[in-house]
């Protein structure tokens, strides 16, 4: 791993390694991820969230842990945990408070409440507060424009926010009441109980609360008023289910690694073209 990042990588208690026991139980988790996939190197993303669950970011151990499990190299396993910016490279707050400053939210007041929290909290972006309970971040699009301006915890929603209601926010977090948040889950998971979650583990509160309300639902409410629905497309009635795309070698061969995943193994550079794609290609060199 290049020195520049192993800085950030370090563990809090200064081991190169995990416990024995730690290590053990860890393996015994990667195990279950790394069956539900068939080739090992797609159970990387979940894995990494596991050793965010154990330590509140990645590790340069973890990052080895990683490496070790799926067969790749420390290099391969540091490049996804440094790309997205869902994985931490120093140690993380109990909460992640996240504002949204995209276009409609920061029209709504986003810049503000971000502003706001960082004077009260003393924190700029990705940065935690001395006592490691929040750590304050800027954030694209949460995908709830209806409700702007939203902020996130540990990715639980608080619509129609204000600088006032943030600043309150983050106080019973750090006083560690119970906060609820606006829709979904009834509580606010810490942020390593998230990472066990989005490791794939569940934690029973999926099924919780409403996750659409409210203006989400106006349009589909004023459909059913005015008798609407939607165009037909590709031939199949609106109330079909979606059908995935797939390539059709793997119809052929579902149990077949992808045609991209052979090409890497034999060394060839980009991703592989698919039957379909071929085809087209073969007919436009004979017209050509």
């Amino acid at each position: 791993m290049p020195a520049e990042y192993q800085a950030t990588f370090v563990a809090q208690d200064g081991a190169d390694t995990f416990a024995d026991d730690v290590r053990a139980r860890l393996e015994a988790d990667a195990e279950l991820i790394i069956a539900r996939y068939p080739q090992k190197r797609s159970a990387l993303l979940p894995l990494l969230h596991l050793m965010q669950s154990e330590e509140g970011f990645v590790s340069q151990r973890g990052v080895e842990f990683c490496a070790s499990q799926l067969d790749l190299t420390t290099a391969e396993v540091a490049g996804v945990a440094t790309f997205y910016t869902q994985y931490k490279r120093h140690p993380n707050g109990t909460y992640t408070v996240g504002v949204c400053t995209n276009t409609l939210c920061a029209i709504m007041g986003g810049d503000q409440i971000f502003d706001t929290l960082s004077d009260h909290l003393d924190v700029g972006h990705d940065e935690t507060t001395e006592d490691g309970a929040i750590t304050l971040e800027r954030v694209e699009c949460n995908a709830a424009c209806d409700f702007a301006p939203v902020v996130m915890v540990n990715w639980e929603f608080f619509d129609n926010q204000t600088p006032s209601s943030a600043r309150d926010l983050v106080d019973e977090l750090r006083s560690g009441a119970d906060v609820r948040p606006s829709r979904g889950a009834s509580k606010v998971c810490t942020f390593k109980q998230v990472s066990r979650t989005l490791a794939g583990f569940s934690d029973g509160l999926a099924d919780e609360g409403v996750g659409a309300a409210g203006p989400s639902l106006e349009g589909l409410k004023l459909a059913r008023e005015k008798g609407w629905t939607a165009p037909e497309s590709n031939g199949l009635p609106p109330s079909s289910p979606p059908v995935e795309q797939v390539a059709a070698e793997h119809v052929a061969q579902p149990d077949a690694p992808s045609a991209n995943d052979a090409a890497v193994a034999q060394g060839d550079k980009g991703a592989a073209k698919t039957s379909t794609a071929k085809q087209a290609s073969s007919k436009k060199a004979k017209e050509d």
